[in-house]
């Protein structure tokens, strides 16, 4: 079907507050089929608008802005401009559909006639091609406008029947005034919240899916079992039958926490008792009070043989997140550190695991991950990657060097000389600048730089009080691949 394997090109790898500001985004192509994947990161810089008309889709894993910043530009490009195709073909789960809709409204709900003449409502299908690539729920909340600002809420299933108070009940938290659905499991009969504790797998809550079958063969399709961010999100695998690459999205993997999610249960006898639980359908309250189990095993075993197999992108944080994977429990997750790429990391960074780099492109052929640099491919044979002030290194072992990996409460850093305060001298390392995927040794002068040439050949600079000398350098890498 497919010998040229999975393209990635990192269009973005930043974190929502960098001041390096490219935030995330990626385009994988496969033939002649190219997606991408969220549209943080500034697409008309990146690729053009010529670069977007030649998009195949777009797939938006969840609705932070680093994730979708520039998700209505691209929606208002593909209305407005020349030989645009007017809609996007938009490539999420159905939740995550409607929540895109819901915050994109003040941007594309309504717009001028062609003639300028009035203002004009404006549909979401006039935009977006919605093609969903996860499974339906069997069960939804519908509300119907009683007038004077109210509205009544219902639990219906895939006929539109309503479903009675024993099985599903609606709530409505005082802080968010939103709708939460609480569902009654068949199996267990444990009170649980069916989009946190189904897989998209189950068919208690979800209808049968089929992913997305590209025409060039391969399939797209998304998956939620080990995506736990707090907002609908989805992770998106794609398969051609020889490669498989998976994008986590954020998330919290850590499988400690996965084991207390799914095995922990709640005791809410006192508020199941109450007055009123048993035959109310709508309850204004806290929807956590009420939740006997956040998991399901089911879901647990999903989220552990997700990246069975694949190389896998995932969004990575320093320290103290509650809603990333925090670098110090990676060794918690279930990745494998050679088939890993970190990204969304922080500005500056020290990682022993693979780090990708805005403006880099991966090629993965059957189990195989390498840089695609030009026309070549190498792999990646770094001991740790470093990252700051918008440029990217690779530091390899050594014995005796200027520099040293530190490691202190399972944080990495990069320093020069002695490191106090209880850190741990890890490994001595030489370092070379990653430039255009070539590796140059580290400057240590503030009057020397790198400049990559229009030629693609890389000149050391070395500024004077009267005038700047240049000279080409030699590009590291190829010997640095050859040492055992």
């Amino acid at each position: 079907m497919n010998n040229q394997g999975i393209k990635v090109s990192i269009l973005g790898d930043y974190g929502p507050f960098s001041r390096i500001g490219k935030s995330i985004g990626y385009q994988v192509t496969i033939g002649g089929s190219s997606f991408l994947v969220d549209c943080g990161s500034p697409v008309f810089q990146k690729i053009g608008g010529h670069g977007l008309q030649g998009v195949t889709g777009l797939i938006i894993t969840h609705c932070h802005d680093d994730h979708k910043r520039w998700f209505t530009d691209v929606a208002l490009f593909n209305r407005y401009a020349p030989d645009s195709s007017r809609t996007i073909s938009l490539f999420t789960s159905h939740e995550v559909n409607r929540e895109l809709m819901a915050s994109s409204d003040a941007a594309l709900g309504s717009s001028l006639s062609p003639d300028s003449g009035r203002v004009v409502d404006i549909a979401w299908a006039e935009y977006v091609e919605f093609h969903p690539i996860a499974p339906r729920p069997r069960y939804r909340i519908v509300s119907t406008d009683l007038g004077n600002g109210r509205f009544q809420y219902r639990v219906v299933d895939r006929d539109g029947v309503t479903v009675g108070p024993d099985r599903a009940k609606i709530f409505i938290s005082p802080k968010r005034l939103a709708p939460r659905l609480l569902f009654r499991d068949p199996a267990s009969g444990e009170w649980v919240e069916p989009a946190s504790y189904y897989p998209f797998s189950s068919e208690t809550f979800y209808e049968k899916a089929e992913p997305y079958r590209d025409p060039a063969g391969f399939t797209i399709e998304a998956i939620n079992a080990p995506v736990w961010h707090g907002i609908p999100s989805v992770g998106i695998r794609f398969s051609t039958g020889s490669e498989t690459l998976v994008f986590s999205s954020d998330t919290t993997h850590n499988l400690e926490l996965w084991q207390r999610l799914c095995r922990e249960k709640h005791d809410c006898g006192d508020r199941h008792a109450e007055a009123g639980f048993a035959g109310a359908s709508v309850i204004h309250g806290d929807i956590n009070d009420y939740i006997e189990r956040t998991w399901s095993e089911e879901r647990y075993a999903d989220a552990v043989r997700a990246f069975d197999g694949a190389v896998t992108i995932h969004d990575i944080a320093l320290d103290r997140s509650v809603v990333h994977t925090n670098y110090r429990d990676l060794d918690k997750t279930v990745l494998d550190p050679a088939r890993t790429i970190l990204t969304h990391g922080p500005d500056t960074f020290t990682s022993a695991w693979k780090l990708c780099a805005a403006d880099k492109e991966y090629v993965i052929r059957g189990t195989e991950l390498r840089e695609a640099v030009g026309t070549e491919e190498h792999p990646l044979l770094a001991d740790f990657y470093h990252k700051e002030d918008g440029r990217h290194f690779v530091c390899f072992r050594t014995e005796r060097a200027q520099h040293a990996i530190w490691e202190r409460d399972g944080i990495l850093c990069l320093a020069a000389g002695l490191l106090g305060g209880g850190a741990r001298l890890v490994s001595y390392v030489d370092i070379y600048e990653d430039i255009g995927g070539g590796y140059f040794p580290k400057l240590g002068s503030d009057h020397t730089f790198y400049n990559r040439r229009p030629d693609g050949r890389v000149e050391k600079i070395t500024m004077g009080d009267q005038e700047s000398r240049g000279e080409i350098v030699v590009d590291q890498r190829p010997r640095l691949a050859k040492q055992p």
